[in-house]
């Protein structure tokens, strides 16, 4: 039997590079990831994006597309054992992308977007909806009422697992905060596990060079401890072996070679606050 992808019993930890680059990092990261999953209680779920679809600036990396990021993360997936999550931006992606992935994610700025949340529901497969910038905690319980009613729609048997994911508000320009009354506030409205976006929490949007995202790594350590001290389900954090080179979300990724010693330390007080 499969366990559940989200769970409410053991911390879990969604991580992988921004978006999908050559089979090498690719491979590297996940690598990395699967050695690690042996001190994840509830396990690690790799994250990559085959598209960025709301970039600063035209010009900017945006990934592989589709069809080739979804062979991509297939091979992923072989290599490594581990479950897949990726974003969908369009719901015509939903259903090409559920044959591959795992896990659908539905990105921040998305998250009303009943079309989407429908046809990401259908597919069957986990849909974790990140919380706008602006949205109040409460508000989420309509995104994931969509993805339900699309899985129920679409004929499927049996409930869908969804999740609702904290990452920031907006404060002022160009900063976002986050307020960690939202974890158990999201829980409670939406009825599902609450997850923690460590890296997009530290975003500093149209603040870097260039007019593109910039950010705030330092802070991660800190709301990562923060997020497991008030009992969050789940983590996610992005992550690379040389994030001042990434080509996006380098700012507020964690280096891969800090990743260990900062999740280990996630699950010592995860487990403590449960306790």
């Amino acid at each position: 039997m499969t366990l559940p992808r989200f769970r409410r019993d053991a911390l879990f930890l969604i991580a992988g590079p921004c978006v999908l680059e050559d089979d090498s990092l690719n491979l590297r990261v996940g690598e990395h990831l699967a050695r690690l999953a042996e001190h994840v209680p509830g396990g690690i779920i790799f994250k990559a994006s085959f598209d960025k679809a709301n970039r600063s600036n035209v010009g900017a990396f945006r990934g592989p597309g589709l069809e080739e990021g979804l062979a991509a993360l297939d091979r992923i997936r072989s290599a490594t054992g581990l479950p897949i999550l990726t974003d969908v931006h369009l719901p015509a992606q939903c259903a090409a992308a559920g044959q591959v992935a795992d896990v659908l994610q539905i990105p921040a700025f998305l998250c009303r977007q009943t079309d989407l949340l429908l046809a990401a529901g259908a597919t069957g497969k986990p849909v974790s909806v990140k919380k706008g910038q602006w949205m109040h905690p409460e508000g989420m319980r309509g995104a994931l009422a969509k993805v339900r009613e699309g899985h129920t729609s679409n004929g499927n048997a049996g409930p869908i697992e969804v999740a609702a994911t904290e990452r920031g508000s907006f404060f002022g320009y160009g900063d976002l905060v986050v307020d960690f009354r939202a974890l158990p506030r999201m829980r409670a409205a939406c009825d599902a596990p609450v997850i923690f976006d460590a890296t997009h929490s530290v975003q500093q949007p149209g603040r870097g060079d260039g007019g593109s995202s910039g950010g705030a790594r330092e802070f991660i350590p800190t709301l990562t401890m923060a997020a497991c001290a008030a009992g969050v389900d789940g983590l996610f954090m992005e992550t690379h072996p040389d994030p001042e080179h990434a080509p996006s979300d380098g700012p507020n990724m964690m280096p891969l070679d800090a990743l260990d010693a900062l999740i280990r330390r996630a699950v010592d007080v995860w487990e403590c606050a449960r306790r």
